[in-house]
């Protein structure tokens, strides 16, 4: 079994018990640290890991990985020795996308998820021309004041500002130049979580997610905007549990 010391693996609450595991996707510019409270809420019933992209926090010194296709490769790579089990995949954001390549390669190896949790993104045959990652710092700044996905208090600290922005422009370039196949398609249920008014993508951009799949489709539309999510912790946990335990129940015998 990988050391929790593993470069792209978190896993806060270690549980060995655990029938299924769920596997965390931060979104741009985020790290793993951000599903904390997640895998303390989840586990010990659920295994949860968090992946730790390059070029932030213990990661700081490596090279940030501007391609979702790319990221994606090592992501499923580091993720396999942890397929022992039933594995579900959750990302949010830039997150969402990435998952999606994920389970696609896992699927490949023999893997397939038990769901994918698609949050607070569009589908991929939905795409925008963005351009975010090349504003200058103020215009980077700003977008993500927009999104309410960062503190406020941390974007004023100039220490903070240099150590997080060199990601979060790799992130959104990765994001924002990601062009997939729009006919490729997962085989596992895929579960799609938007905020009504996300500036990021309309729920209809979301409903798209359905086109992804050859399995079970369900959209679910929370009150909020792209980071919905943080106030509606327990209504996303309680989903993941309530597919968790119909999953287990459908392996079960009898």
């Amino acid at each position: 079994m990988p050391s929790t010391a593993d470069l792209w693996v978190r896993r806060f609450h270690p549980a060995p018990d655990a029938r299924t595991r769920l596997v965390c996707l931060p979104h741009a510019g985020g790290s793993a640290s951000y599903f904390y409270s997640v895998s303390r809420s989840l586990s010990p019933a659920v295994d949860v890991l968090a992946v730790q992209y390059p070029g932030r926090q213990d990661r700081m010194r490596e090279p940030c990985i501007d391609s979702i296709e790319e990221l994606a490769d090592q992501v499923a790579e580091a993720l396999l020795p942890w397929a022992d089990r039933p594995v579900t995949l959750f990302g949010h954001s830039m997150g969402a996308s990435l998952a999606y390549e994920v389970a696609q390669r896992l699927e490949k190896a023999g893997v397939t998820p038990t769901g994918l949790f698609v949050s607070g993104r569009r589908a991929p045959s939905r795409p925008r021309d963005e351009s975010v990652h090349t504003r200058d710092d103020d215009g980077l700044i700003a977008e993500v004041k927009a999104l309410s996905g960062t503190d406020a208090s941390l974007l004023g600290d100039d220490e903070v500002l240099r150590m997080i922005l060199p990601a979060l422009r790799n992130d959104y370039k990765a994001a924002e130049t990601y062009r997939p196949d729009a006919l490729v398609k997962v085989s596992c249920p895929v579960f799609a979580l938007i905020g009504d008014a996300d500036p990021k993508s309309t729920v209809d951009e979301a409903t798209s997610w359905g086109d992804h799949t050859s399995g079970a489709f369900d959209l679910r539309v929370f009150p909020g905007g792209h980071f919905y999510l943080n106030s509606q912790v327990p209504a996303i946990l309680s989903s993941i549990r309530d597919h968790v335990r119909a999953h287990m129940a459908s392996r079960s015998p009898g």
